[in-house]
C-alpha cells in the first residue's frame, strides 16, 4: 500500500521566496550588486528570441551537471545547503545524544543503522526473509489482498486517506490505482527509446530476484512485465489523473463493489484500517475496475513474484550494496542518465528527513531560520494578496457574481510560514541501531497509524506536508492554504539585501504562482474552505475555459527535447499558476513604486528589466535529458526554459521593458497573448 500519489491528488508545488527591501542599503545582496547575476547572460541572444538563454545563456554553457545530479540550478544550491546544515545537526546529534533526548536518540539510532554499510552487507538477505516469506505463503486472492492493503507492499489498487471534497473539514477512505515500475507512458510509446527502457526494466526485474535467491528469475520477469504492461495499458494518463472532477466519485462499499465487482473491497479497506468510513472516494474509477478484472484473471504465482520483486526494489537502498547498485542503476542511470551515484551521508539525510522529518526540522528551524523572515514573508503575501484583489476586481471577462465569490476565496487564503505550530511526535516509534530494514518498515507503519488516529477526528488545519527543511512550497486546495517552508525563504530566492525589482521578479512571481494554484483549471473548483463546489457563473466558467484552452495549446507546440512535446493539458494548471503568478508579482511592484517612488536604472536595467530577469534567473536550471523525458511524460511542470519563455510572450509589459517587435521569435500579436487576469 503506497498512499503518497493519493493524498497529492490536487498539490501545486513551486519554489518561491520573499522580500521588499530598498535599493540603498549597506549589506551586500549574495548575487551581483544589485540581486542579480548578470555574468549568467547570454547578450548574443536577442531577448525577443529566447529570454531564458538572454538571461541563463553564459551560465549554462560554462555550467556542467554534477555527475551525481539530473540537473542543477538555484533550487540544487539551496537543497545541497540544506542537507549540510542537516548533516551538521546528524553528526551533532551522534556526538552529544544527551543534549536532544530520546528523539535525537531515535534519529541518531536510525541515520547510523543507514550510515552501516558493513553491517547491512554481512546480514546478506536474511533481513527478506520474513517478507518474503509472507508472500511466498499467500495461497488465495484473500490473502493477496490483504497484502495489497498492508504497508509496505506494492498493489494495483492504492488506499489511503485524504480530507472529504465535499466536507474537507473531515477525512474520507480513498482508493485509486498504482503499482507500476516505471511512469505509465514508458510502457505504452513507440520507438527504440522505449524498447531499450523496456527491455531494460525486464533485465532490472530478473536481476532484482536473483540477488534475492528466486528460482526462475528470467521467466519471472518477462510475467511480471506483461503483468505491469496489461496494467499501464488500463491506468488513466497523468493529465486524466489531475482531472478533480474526473476523479470526484464518491462510493460505499457497495457503489465501489457494483463497478468493481472483482475487488473484495470490504477486506481491503478493514486491512488499512479504513472500513469505518461511510463514503470512499473511488479515484480512477474505470482503471479499478480493470484492475479488479487483471486481479483475478492472472495466475496467483505470478503476483506473488509481482509482489517479491516490489519489495526487493522498493527496499533496495536497505539491502546490501549489490540491491542498492542495481536500484541505482536503472532507476538513476537508465532511466534517469545520472551516471554516479549519491554519497551515502547525503542519502541519509533525506531517508531522516522523511522518516523523523520533523523531529530534524524542529532543530533545524531553532538554529537556522531567522525570526526576521517570517516577518518579512507576511509582508510580501499580503502584497500580492492586495494586487490579486485588484487583478480579480478589473478582470474584464469574469462577471460581478463571481469576481465577488473569487475575491471571498482569496481572502480566506491562509499563508503558513517556516514551519508548523506543532511537529510530530515520533515516541512511539521503535528505531533498532542494526536494524535498517525493520526501521524503515516500522516508519511506514507509523505512518500508516498517525494517519488513522487521525482519521476519526475533524481535519487538523496546522499539519504540514512539507518539512521545514525542504526547499519548496505548495497549494492545498483541501484547505485553501498556501505553505512556504524554512529552507526556501533564503538566498537566492530570499535575499533582505537585493533590490525590490529582484525580490518581486523572483521571490513574488513564485509566491503569486501558489496563489495561482487557488484560480487554476483545478484550483478553481474548490471554494474558500476548501470544499469541492461550483462558485463561477457559466459565463464566467466559459470565458476562463476559453483563455486556458488557449495556453493550454500554446503548451503542446513546444517541444523540450527532441521528438516529445510539452503536454499542455498536463502542464495546464502551473502554467496558469506561472503566467497568473507573473502578472500578480508585477502589479504588486507597481504599487511598491507607489509608495516609494519610481524605481532608477541601476546597471544600465530599468526596474522593469530586472523584474523579468531576475524572474528568468529564478528558473536558471540545467537538466539531463532522460530526467527532462521523465519529467515531460509524468510531471504537471513544464521544464524551466519554458516556464520563462512561455510565460513572458503572452505578458505586455515584456514587450515593453526589451522592445520586443514583430519578427522575434517569442513575438506573439496582442490578440493571441493569453491574460489570466
Amino acid at each position: 500500500m503506497n498512499t503518497q500519489a493519493l493524498t497529492r491528488l490536487a498539490l501545486g508545488v513551486a519554489a518561491l521566496a520573499i522580500a521588499i527591501p530598498t535599493v540603498a542599503q549597506v549589506a551586500k545582496p549574495r548575487y551581483g550588486t544589485f540581486g542579480i547575476d548578470l555574468t549568467s547572460e547570454d547578450k548574443q541572444v536577442k531577448p525577443g528570441d529566447d529570454f531564458w538563454t538572454y538571461a541563463n545563456g553564459a551560465w549554462a554553457a560554462r555550467t556542467e551537471i554534477p555527475a551525481d545530479k539530473g540537473g542543477v540550478g538555484y533550487g540544487n544550491i539551496l537543497t545541497d545547503e540544506a542537507e549540510a546544515n542537516v548533516h551538521a545537526i546528524l553528526n551533532d546529534m551522534a556526538a552529544n545524544p544527551a543534549a536532544y533526548g530520546a528523539t535525537g536518540k531515535q534519529v541518531g539510532d536510525f541515520y547510523a543503522s543507514w550510515m552501516d554499510q558493513a553491517g547491512i552487507d554481512a546480514k546478506g538477505t536474511a533481513p527478506l526473509k520474513p517478507y518474503l516469506d509472507r508472500i511466498f505463503g499467500v495461497n488465495d486472492l484473500t490473502g493477496l489482498q490483504t497484502l495489497f492493503a498492508s504497508v509496505g507492499y506494492a498493489s494495483p489498487i492504492e488506499v489511503g486517506v485524504i480530507p472529504s471534497l465535499s466536507d474537507p473539514t473531515h477525512y474520507t477512505a480513498v482508493v485509486g490505482q498504482g503499482g507500476l515500475g516505471m511512469q505509465r507512458d514508458y510502457y505504452l510509446l513507440p520507438g527504440e527509446k522505449y524498447d531499450a527502457f523496456r527491455a531494460a526494466y525486464k533485465a532490472y526485474i530478473g536481476h532484482m530476484l536473483q540477488l534475492a535467491g528466486v528460482p526462475d528469475a528470467g521467466a519471472k520477469a518477462e510475467a511480471i512485465f506483461a503483468l505491469e504492461t496489461a496494467m499501464a495499458k488500463d491506468q488513466w494518463s497523468p493529465a486524466e489523473s489531475r482531472d478533480i472532477a474526473k476523479l470526484n466519485d464518491p462510493e460505499t462499499i457497495a457503489g465501489l463493489k457494483a463497478k468493481a465487482p472483482d475487488v473484495d473491497w470490504a477486506l481491503m479497506l478493514k486491512t488499512a484500517g479504513l472500513d469505518s468510513s461511510p463514503m470512499v472516494l473511488m479515484a480512477n474509477n474505470t482503471a479499478l475496475t480493470a484492475m479488479g478484472k487483471i486481479m483475478v484473471a492472472t495466475p496467483l504465482q505470478t503476483w506473488k513474484d509481482y509482489l517479491a520483486f516490489h519489495f526487493i526494489s522498493d527496499h533496495a537502498t536497505f539491502l546490501p550494496k549489490a540491491f542498492d547498485d542495481a536500484q541505482f542503476d536503472f532507476y538513476s542511470k537508465t532511466l534517469g542518465g545520472v551516471p554516479v551515484q549519491r554519497d551515502r551521508w547525503k542519502r541519509g539525510v533525506q531517508l531522516m528527513n522523511g522518516a523523523l522529518g520533523e523531529a530534524v526540522g524542529e532543530i533545524y528551524v531553532k538554529k537556522y531560520f531567522p525570526a526576521t523572515s517570517k516577518a518579512k514573508m507576511g509582508e510580501l503575501i499580503d502584497d500580492l494578496r492586495a494586487a490579486y484583489a485588484e487583478k480579480i476586481s478589473n478582470a474584464p471577462w469574469m462577471d460581478a457574481t463571481t469576481k465577488q465569490k473569487a475575491l471571498a476565496k482569496l481572502a480566506a487564503f491562509e499563508p503558513r510560514v517556516g514551519y508548523p505550530v506543532k511537529f510530530i511526535d515520533y515516541s512511539s516509534l521503535q528505531v533498532d541501531r542494526g536494524d535498517l530494514l525493520g526501521n524503515a518498515m516500522r516508519s511506514g507503519e507509523f505512518e500508516h497509524q498517525l494517519e488513522l488516529s487521525r482519521f476519526a477526528k475533524p481535519v487538523d488545519r496546522t499539519l504540514w506536508g512539507m518539512t521545514p527543511q525542504t526547499v519548496n512550497a505548495y497549494y492545498n486546495p483541501l484547505a485553501n492554504q498556501i505553505t512556504f517552508p524554512a529552507a526556501i525563504l533564503q538566498p537566492p530566492y530570499f535575499d533582505p539585501n537585493a533590490d525590490a525589482a529582484v525580490n518581486y521578479g523572483a521571490i513574488g512571481a513564485i509566491i503569486g504562482h501558489e496563489m495561482g494554484h487557488g484560480f487554476d483549471d483545478q484550483g478553481s473548483q474548490f471554494g474558500p474552505t476548501g470544499k469541492f463546489e461550483n462558485w463561477w457563473t457559466p459565463e464566467a466558467k466559459k470565458a476562463y475555459a476559453e483563455h486556458t484552452a488557449a495556453l493550454a495549446a500554446q503548451y503542446d507546440q513546444y517541444e523540450a527535447i527532441p521528438g516529445t512535446k510539452i503536454n499542455g493539458k498536463l502542464t495546464l494548471g502551473e502554467n496558469i499558476g506561472d503566467l497568473s503568478g507573473i502578472e500578480a508579482a508585477y502589479a504588486a511592484y507597481q504599487r511598491y513604486q507607489a509608495k516609494h517612488g519610481k524605481a532608477p536604472v541601476i546597471g544600465g536595467l530599468t526596474g522593469d528589466q530586472r523584474f523579468f530577469l531576475a524572474f528568468a534567473q529564478a528558473w536558471q536550471t540545467k537538466v539531463r535529458d532522460d530526467r527532462l523525458r521523465q519529467q515531460l511524460l509524468g510531471d504537471p511542470h513544464s521544464p524551466a526554459k519554458y516556464r520563462v519563455n512561455g510565460v513572458v510572450r503572452n505578458f505586455d509589459p515584456w514587450y515593453k521593458a526589451f522592445n520586443i517587435k514583430p519578427g522575434d521569435k517569442l513575438y506573439l500579436p496582442p490578440n493571441e497573448r493569453v491574460h489570466i487576469w
